[in-house]
């Protein structure tokens, strides 16, 4: 398998694993909190889907120079390249928030 189908494919995963594990965690608290786990899940999976994404591509600095270096320099294939890792990262962490929003909505 290519270097870039691999990275993609990590970008995804890794996106996917901060919400959903990020959202269970947030319902276990929720429990000893004596709070509606539901609420919770919901509340994090939207809050933290941003920062998956950064933790996805490494950081929110190192992509965006890789991107501005090589337009300036009129190179485009390394910069479509991070933003099609930024797009897998971005598909992942919401393919996990809709995961949490449908578990949430299967017990009303």
């Amino acid at each position: 398998m290519s270097r870039f189908y691999a990275q993609a494919i990590m970008d995804f995963c890794i996106a996917f694993g901060v919400v959903l594990g990020g959202s269970l965690l947030a319902g276990l608290a929720a429990i000893f909190l004596w709070k509606v786990p539901s609420d919770e899940m919901l509340n994090i999976a939207g809050r933290i889907k941003i920062w998956a994404i950064v933790v996805a591509v490494g950081g929110t600095i190192d992509p965006m120079r890789v991107i501005e270096s090589n337009v300036l320099e009129g190179h485009l294939s390394p910069a479509v390249r991070q933003l099609a890792y930024i797009l897998c990262a971005f598909l992942g962490a919401h393919m996990a928030t809709e995961l949490v929003q449908w578990m949430c909505r299967q017990g009303e």
